[in-house]
């Protein structure tokens, strides 16, 4: 080997190979390996023969991809003996390239070519354990991680991408039992991922790395549905059993995926030979992708686990690191898991010795029912009882819940899930780099007002289109959506001839969801169908229309946010794919497809797996939870629906849109049908994600521990989650969450309360109560300014502005009426103690703003002087109105408030100013109704109504209202005789 780059790739690759366990001495490591390597490797031995490549390399230099590998396994890191720095920081990097020895201009040439990345890590509250999962204790033991690191690698993935799921699947295995360990115990956890963000891939890590630590029988419940359970089994069969342990001497051709285009291209794992006949183990499939689970009758004795050591039990390490593993992929039905539960009865194998782990795929699928939130799911609660007595007959199972929604049914009802409740841990998982989810949808942090918005500068305007029809024959937003299906298969061929390659597209979708009947679905279809074949697309009518849209909508936005990818000039450049792209969706006379039972998985024609699909896909339930439309580009959604939580269900855009991001469109229903009123679906949708995102927040917030121990338990979740669920029954009937949320502390941070009244006498009670801060408001209005993100535009807004003292906050706050009064009482009790028990605040600064819009009402409000009147619609079934503060406002507040610790001058003497003992409390009369109409006809005669005037409001305390334990949340347990058990029975 004369070549020096290859000489110099291979030295370091040995070199790196040595630091698996942490970063050495690179001069040590590299001279070592030299001494072993060709004669010439010592002349590329040295930090300076690696200081002067890194002066000429490119980021996707071999060197520097090898280097970025192992950077990033570093950077990502959580808890490692070598460092107590915090994962993907500067101070980790500085912290590896220290214990590498490197000098400092080598240093800030590896950090320019492999930049700290800054992707956010998982959130995970749990319980006290004792560590047995470590790096050391796997040591010669790992066989399907490693396989499924590398497959992943293949399959393209980035490094930071594979060492984000290496770490967040082992914070999951983390909190399992030792599989090893004498005594058994059941570990119950909850992992809270996002719609369609690959919570897939992170279970088959964790499975990869609970087998290879002793785990042999792994039970995955892969929702309801046959399809759902096929499409599990594919992807763990392909992406971690592998070729061999599906074969098992058998023939090619006599796989079960014989027929699956992707097991002749090869593109299945394969391990080279069968595991055990190479030091491994064997994993044994008891489902296949045709066949869920069925009784084993005389072949129960696959069911068996062979014992090296017959006197020893299964889970001792020399009988468990010899013994196969078991897989099954099974639908949560109650008839499936009855013969399961019936077979594992029969074995000869003592139960209580199989470490076994239970991964549920669907658990999202208990949502709580919020149209009828007191009424039993008869199905969910038989198989939960099923998995109940799973659990019983199995004490070394562990129990690990995967939900789309951290408002998931095991939070809300206690005596549903009273078996399944995640005591031990919640893991919550970052969005993925690349995901395109409800951020992507819409402007929750955008401060622009609706006429600034731009295809660049808002989401909403880029990628949802409204739909408002005049009748129920009328198609326009129908026929509208379609021609956009074609555009945009028209720009898919057009960028696979521009650059990214022949199928690089495999599938183009588009999703129609109007309704959940089966009969409705077919009437449906007559409709589309004849939409299409008079749509026209190869004559003149239908080009016209097309080049309309393009030129007004698809162009404008790709223009702006193609990112990169080529994008035609004008629609005549587009114009030879049209034909092509109508021809790749209809040429065999079937756009459509319908989606409403499993014969259409079953048949093939709504099969991803099996074949290209660029069709139409109308359905409704069977498409709703779990399964992944690919390719989907244009959704049509006008779903009427009494159950609010089947609207984050029903998220289907969401996901990896990779090539095509800017393509994607969203036509959704603004005047649509729920119970007894109309709703805007994409209000809705944000209300719901609104209050996601911020319970999200407050995980993360609460998982930072206080004296080295954490603030929040696993049982202490529920009453959180309640806190945006003002839906809901404050209690179960027979049995009760143990915790009790007594205090939240928000120093530094806003607080916005939900669960205003909805009476009308209430209401004017609570405004008459506000009066003697009303009064305090100054005529002459205020000037602030406001920046939101990074490099944002400045902005100006005037606000009525007045003091009010401490105690005379508190006084008013204390007298206020709610529709759920537990909601704002752990806030309230923070407040109360900021009289100087906790910490002091001298007073509050109020601020209300006023609007810009050419249409605002102003009104006095029980003799103020004159204020903006908002108008606000409360979310669907909820008595809150969702974000109430503007967020320029918002942040106005904040830096007022950070500027007060920062310790910028400030003169306390002026209102507008904030000290470090003043807070600030934005203020807003707000109107509920649908239109400015509704506004004006609340105050007539420029005097409001008070009983039609909610005093919405917005509290922002000082940061130094807090004590020294820094402790943000405070429970009190229940039942105090059962401090270890998150669920109790009601006291009679």
């Amino acid at each position: 080997m004369t070549n020096p780059a290859a000489i110099r790739l291979t030295l370091h690759k040995s070199a790196l190979a040595g630091m698996q366990a942490r970063p050495k001495s690179l001069a040590r490591a590299l001279a070592y390996q030299a001494e072993e390597d060709v004669p010439e490797a010592v002349a590329h031995a040295t930090e300076e023969d690696f200081q002067d490549v890194l002066y000429t390399s490119h980021s996707t230099d071999q060197l520097v991809e090898l280097w970025r590998k192992q950077l990033t396994q570093w950077d990502y890191a959580e808890n490692p003996g070598w460092t107590d720095t915090e994962p993907r920081t500067d101070e980790r990097r500085a912290a590896v390239l220290d214990l590498l020895g490197l000098g400092e201009e080598t240093k800030k040439l590896l950090i320019a070519l492999v930049p700290v990345p800054r992707t956010a890590g998982q959130v995970v509250i749990a319980t006290e354990r004792t560590p047995w999962y470590t790096p050391q204790s796997q040591q010669g033991r790992t066989w399907y991680w490693p396989a499924y690191h590398r497959l992943l690698t293949e399959k393209g993935w980035p490094e930071t991408g594979i060492a984000g799921l290496d770490a967040a699947s082992d914070s999951v295995v983390a909190h399992l039992a030792d599989p090893t360990s004498t005594e058994a115990y059941q570990s119950k956890g909850l992992v809270v991922g996002y719609v369609q963000s690959g919570k897939t891939a992170n279970f088959t890590g964790v499975i990869a790395k609970a087998i290879d630590a002793g785990y042999r029988l792994v039970i995955v419940l892969g929702g309801t549905l046959n399809l759902l359970r096929a499409q599990t089994q594919r992807r763990l069969d392909m992406e971690l059993v592998g070729r061999e342990n599906i074969l098992r001497g058998a023939s090619e051709y006599e796989s079960d995926y014989a027929d699956d285009p992707a097991w002749s291209k090869g593109k299945f794992l394969t391990h080279g030979g069968l595991p055990s006949a190479l030091g491994g183990f064997d994993i044994v499939r008891m489902t296949t992708r045709d066949n869920d689970y069925k009784s084993l009758l005389q072949g129960i004795v696959a069911l068996e686990f062979e014992k090296q050591e017959p006197a020893l039990p299964l889970h001792d390490p020399r009988n468990l690191h010899r013994s196969s593993a078991r897989l099954m992929v099974v639908k949560k039905n109650k008839s499936v898991l009855t013969k399961l539960v019936k077979d594992l009865n029969k074995i000869k194998t003592p139960l209580s010795e199989i470490p076994v782990l239970i991964i549920d795929d669907e658990s999202d699928e208990a949502s709580v029912n919020t149209a009828n939130p007191s009424k039993p799911d008869a199905e969910r609660t038989a198989i939960n009882q099923k998995i109940s007595e799973l659990l019983r007959m199995l004490p070394r199972a562990q129990y690990v819940g995967y939900t789309a929604t951290p408002f998931a049914n095991v939070f809300v009802d206690p005596s549903d899930t009273e078996d399944i409740f995640p005591k031990d841990f919640i893991v919550s998982l970052p969005r993925p780099v690349g995901y395109m989810g409800v951020q992507d949808f819409h402007d929750l942090e955008s401060p622009l007002p609706p006429e600034e918005r731009t295809f660049a500068n808002s989401n909403e305007r880029a990628h949802v289109r409204d739909i408002h029809l005049a009748s129920d024959e009328d198609d326009t937003a129908l026929q509208q959506a379609m021609d956009m299906f074609v555009l945009t298969a028209a720009m898919k061929l057009y960028r696979e001839a521009n650059g990214l390659g022949d199928r690089y597209f495999q599938h183009h979708t588009m999703l129609i969801h109007e309704s959940v009947r089966t009969a409705e679905h077919r009437e449906l279809l007559g409709r589309v169908t004849q939409l299409w074949w008079n749509s026209g697309y190869t004559g003149p009518s239908g080009r016209e229309r097309l080049r309309k849209l393009f030129e007004t909508d698809l162009a404008p936005v790709s223009h702006v946010r193609a990112d990169g990818h080529a994008t035609p000039s004008s629609y005549d450049e587009l114009a030879p794919y049209i034909g092509a792209a109508a021809i790749r969706i209809g040429g065999d006379d079937q756009p459509i497809i319908v989606v409403n039972g499993d014969k259409d998985i079953e048949t093939g024609e709504a099969d991803f797996d099996k074949r290209s699909i660029w069709k139409i896909l109308i359905g409704g339930q069977k498409l709703a939870r779990g399964f992944t439309v690919e390719g989907l580009t244009v959704t049509y959604y006008r779903r009427r629906t009494n159950n609010a939580s089947t609207l984050m269900q029903m998220g289907r855009w969401f996901g990896f849109r990779k090539g095509y991001q800017d393509l994607v469109r969203l036509y959704l229903g603004r005047e649509e049908t729920m119970g007894k009123r109309d709703i805007d679906l994409y209000e809705a949708f944000e209300a719901i994600c609104l209050d996601e995102e911020t319970f999200r927040e407050q995980l993360q917030q609460y998982a930072e521990p206080v004296d080295g121990r954490a603030q929040v338990t696993p049982a202490q979740v529920p009453p959180l989650v309640s806190q945006h669920l003002s839906w809901l029954p404050p209690v179960s009937a027979n049995k009760m969450y143990n915790a009790e949320l007594l205090e939240i502390r928000s120093p530094g941070k806003p607080i916005e309360p939900a669960a205003y009244p909805t009476k009308t006498a209430a209401i004017k009670r609570n405004t008459e109560r506000w009066r003697p801060l009303l009064d305090a408001l100054d005529a002459p209005p205020t000037v602030f300014t406001s920046a939101v993100g990074q490099g944002a535009q400045v902005r100006a807004f005037k606000a009525r502005t007045g003091l009010v003292e401490h105690s005379a906050l508190v006084s008013l706050l204390s007298g206020l009426e709610w529709e759920r009064p537990d909601h704002f009482a752990p806030h309230l009790t923070y407040l109360s103690q900021l009289d100087g028990t906790l910490a002091k605040v001298d007073d509050w600064l109020v601020i209300a703003p006023q609007l810009s819009a050419n249409n605002q009402v102003e009104a006095s409000v029980l003799g103020s002087v004159p204020l903006s009147l908002v108008r606000r619609s409360r979310q669907p079934g909820k008595a809150s109105f969702g974000r109430i503060a503007g967020l320029e406002h918002r942040a106005m507040a904040q830096a007022l408030v950070d500027e007060a610790v920062s310790g910028a001058s400030v003169d306390a003497s002026k209102p507008r100013h904030v000290t470090a003992k003043r807070g600030i409390i934005l203020v807003y009369p707000v109107v509920e109704g649908s239109s400015e109409a509704d506004v004006r006809a609340a105050a007539p005669h420029g005097a409001a109504d008070p009983s039609r005037v909610i005093v919405a409001f917005t509290l922002v305390p000082p940061k130094s209202a807090t004590d020294s334990t820094r402790r943000l949340v405070r429970f009190r347990t229940k039942d105090s005789s059962h401090l270890a058990d998150a669920i109790v029975t009601h006291a009679e």
